[in-house]
């Protein structure tokens, strides 16, 4: 089922000005606690000064913003780069790390409402947010489950690096998951 939703890149200020509705399509996607919201909205400033820093964002026909998602170029003293880093070299060894993550867009944010989910959002999201980058791969991690997240991002070219990772700090078991850049314009869901 398609929606009438617009997908559009915001400026960096609007990405700023809108982080509360941002986060609020982040605790009902990810059924987050209010209590998390403080330490991901300073995540979410911080990621935003990264270099090559691009965030896309999907509307409703009333202007309310329905999904989002951002990325920007992975580089090393990034924490999230230099976790997934090691442990890619652990598992895959220098090369296959290398090959990876040495020129790679982070994708670390796609989120859409529940409400408005399996309408083809995210797949409109993810390409417009991959699309023209100068870098060579996108990577991302996801929970490691048979979810519909998962399944998009296979159908756009994702392969799994690694499975079953746990991040320092506990939590789920997460995937994390790479695609060569760019992704297929034309990628559809697959049956």
């Amino acid at each position: 089922m398609q929606t009438t939703a617009t997908v559009a890149e915001l400026t960096n200020r609007d990405f700023r000005a809108a982080l509360d509705s941002l986060l609020g399509i982040y605790a009902a996607a990810m059924g987050a606690e209010p209590e998390e919201l403080a330490a991901r909205r300073s995540i979410m400033e911080r990621h935003a000064a990264n270099p090559g820093f691009r965030a896309i964002a999907a509307t409703d026909t009333q202007q309310r913003i329905v999904g989002f998602c951002y990325g920007f170029h992975g580089s090393p003293g990034q924490w999230w780069h230099d976790v997934v880093w090691s442990a890619v070299a652990d598992r895959g060894g220098p090369s296959a790390t290398a090959a990876w993550l040495s020129d790679t867009m982070e994708i670390a944010e796609v989120h859409v409402h529940p409400d408005h989910q399996a309408r083809g959002i995210g797949r409109r999201m993810m390409l417009l947010l991959t699309a023209g980058r100068p870098e060579h791969t996108a990577v991302l991690s996801t929970r490691d489950s048979r979810s519909p997240a998962r399944h998009l991002y296979r159908t756009l070219g994702f392969v799994d690096l690694l499975t079953a990772f746990r991040f320092p700090g506990g939590g789920p078991l997460y995937a994390v998951m790479g695609a060569p850049l760019p992704l297929p314009p034309d990628a559809k869901p697959s049956t």
